[in-house]
């Protein structure tokens, strides 16, 4: 009775015996709050029972509402991680299918570097991914999908390097003077191909030479005696570095290494063994063909190979306008004049099949046989016996071209045109034999004689039917499509020379004023360089005669030139000829161009060169 009750623990059993029993527990946990907070203002007056009572039920409404407001931001909380979750997936999802888009979209476009970008857009799109995945799951958890071009690319880098294997065995095998563990660490390491002492190896076996260094490596410095040396100049290279210097056999190199008996007696069988490995490569044998084939073959694998993993140092056009036409057509083309193999030629194939880009496989089809004869053959055989060929019809009137010379005296043997021509598909023979049939380097009756016979020794048939189908079109058609033959090409601006020859054999195949007309139409439509250059070559033949009809044809186009009906070209003639007088005055173009229209036409000349600026000479 003596003691005292705190006003805390009095108002907390009061407030126990007045609530309900559900209510217990919260009431205890507002009873400490409430404790805490009396210890603190322990000189506030204590609350009555009815005080508590009525403001209970305001705190549990209050409570109550917390706790649902709490229960609702936890849904949301979760219903707005899962939008975030599913928006970034989606993002990441979209953008790899753009990526993927826009690779496939570059990979058709002409250009050379389409292996660097199509690595930046993938480089991009796994940043991408990576930092969206970052935002919820820390880490991106899928594989990125690789574009088509660049699983091609990887596939076509391992084929290569497998390839590799088996023609570095076959140069061993042939018993060439380069050195075995040289040819054998190509395998692991292709790059090794572009180092000095290789590359200095690589021409010494194109040339039948040796490195210095290998002589005294292998045989010792005496051994020199027995060499020319081949690089040290007392002019042009009087000191050059000794692991630059190349040697050849001395002509009298047996008479020689017999006089010098004594001479490092344990390696004079090695010594005379390299000299005829040497004098083996050099000679015009098929052991000798076969192993310049099979370096050819490694020279093309390792050059592609070195293009494809380093894009973004090598310029494609020193790779695929240069170096590798000139493997290409030293695998096939055995001599200038000689027919070409089918076995090499597939052999050519499947070194072309390790480029991936078309545009850089026409590239190297359009650089081989710029020296003309076989070369030039192999080039248009290649492109026939693709799967797939653009601007067939000008690909096959070229090859027709260059199998029948310009002003012939006769038509060439059929035997003779059908060797190559056995090298294509027949489909493809039948098209060239129907572009013989109808070809302007000929007479009619010639070229539909050839046809026939080149018909006969392929095994064609049915092209009777055909050329007499293709002689029922209107004269008019066939003067249109001969005309458009040459426009185009003018438009792919090829030489003036062979524009002007196309327009000599058709004025000569239809020589009537309306063919001068349209020859003249032809011209005017080109570009006034194209129209000046032309002119100039259009007299004269290959052997440098003067054409039988070039005094007409030039006198109807001076009167045409200078004729107010084409004042517009004139006006562009004359322009274009001051500049080149300003630039240079006897420029060849100027003069040629000017001296052909006085030959034709003095009047239009001496007007011609007022306008130009030129000096006008005494009548």
């Amino acid at each position: 009775m003596g003691q005292t009750t705190r006003p805390e623990a009095a108002y907390g059993r009061a407030l126990t015996i007045a609530l309900p029993q559900k209510g217990v527990e919260k009431t205890l946990a507002m009873s400490k709050i409430i404790s805490m907070t009396a210890n603190q203002t322990v000189a506030s007056p204590a609350a009555s029972l009815d005080e508590i009572q009525q403001g209970w039920y305001e705190l549990s409404l209050r409570v109550e509402q917390l706790e649902a407001e709490k229960s609702a931001l936890e849904q949301e909380n979760k219903a707005l991680r899962s939008q975030l979750e599913k928006l970034i997936d989606h993002r990441q999802r979209s953008h790899g299918e753009l990526v993927m888009l826009l690779t496939a979209l570059v990979s058709k476009l002409p250009i050379n570097d389409v292996g660097v970008i199509v690595s930046k857009l993938v480089e991009h799109n796994a940043k991408v991914s990576q930092f969206l995945a970052a935002l919820v799951k820390g880490t991106a958890e899928s594989i990125l999908p690789q574009p088509a071009v660049l699983k091609t690319l990887d596939q076509t880098k391992r084929d290569m390097v497998a390839a590799l294997k088996p023609v570095v065995e076959e140069l061993v095998q042939l018993d060439t003077p380069l050195e075995s563990q040289m040819l054998q660490s190509l395998i692991a390491q292709p790059e090794l191909f572009f180092s000095p002492a290789m590359a200095r190896a690589n021409r010494c076996f194109v040339k039948g030479q040796v490195p210095r260094e290998r002589i005294v490596r292998e045989f010792g410095e005496e051994t020199v005696i027995f060499f020319n040396d081949m690089t040290t100049d007392s002019k042009l290279n009087p000191h050059p570095k000794p692991e630059e210097i190349v040697l050849g056999f001395k002509n009298d190199f047996e008479a020689l290494f017999q006089q010098h008996a004594g001479l490092i007696p344990q390696k004079r069988q090695e010594l005379q063994a390299l000299y005829q490995k040497i004098q083996r490569s050099k000679a015009s044998t098929e052991e000798a063909r076969a192993q310049k084939n099979a370096f050819a073959k490694l020279s093309f694998l390792i050059e592609l190979l070195q293009f494809y993993q380093n894009q973004a140092t090598e310029a494609p056009e020193v790779v695929f306008a240069q170096r590798l036409p000139a493997l290409i057509e030293q695998l096939v083309v055995t001599g200038p004049q000689e027919n070409l193999d089918e076995k090499l030629i597939m052999q050519a194939e499947s070194l072309l099949a390790f480029v991936v880009n078309p545009d850089q496989r026409l590239m190297i089809l359009n650089n081989v046989g710029k020296g003309g004869g076989a070369g030039k053959t192999l080039r248009y055989v290649l492109t026939l016996r693709a799967e797939k060929v653009s601007d067939l019809d000008q690909v096959i009137t070229e090859f027709v071209r260059h199998l029948i010379p310009a002003r012939l005296q006769q038509a060439p043997p059929a035997k003779i045109l059908a060797a190559p021509l056995r090298l294509i598909k027949p489909e493809m023979q039948r098209l060239v034999v129907m572009s013989i049939t109808s070809s302007d380097r000929l007479r009619k009756e010639e070229a539909q004689a050839l046809g026939r016979a080149l018909g006969a020794d392929l095994g064609l048939k049915g092209l009777d039917e055909e050329i007499k189908a293709r002689e029922s079109v209107p004269l008019e058609v066939e003067r249109q499509m001969a005309w458009a033959r040459i426009k185009d090409l003018i438009a792919r601006r090829s030489e003036p020379t062979e524009i002007a020859a196309a327009i000599r054999d058709r004025l000569h195949a239809n020589y009537d004023a309306e063919e001068l007309k349209q020859s003249w139409i032809t011209l005017i439509d080109a570009e006034v360089i194209s129209l000046i250059r032309v002119f100039c070559q259009l007299p004269y033949l290959p052997d440098g005669k003067t054409d039988a009809i070039a005094r007409t044809v030039m006198e109807t186009y001076a009167t045409r030139l200078i004729h107010e009906k084409y004042a517009a070209t004139y006006h562009k003639v004359v322009n274009s000829l001051r500049n080149m007088f300003k630039a240079k005055p006897d420029s060849p173009t100027l003069t040629n161009f000017v001296a052909l229209v006085r030959w034709a036409n003095p009047e239009a000349a001496n007007r011609l060169c007022t306008d130009i600026g030129m000096p006008v000479p005494a009548q």
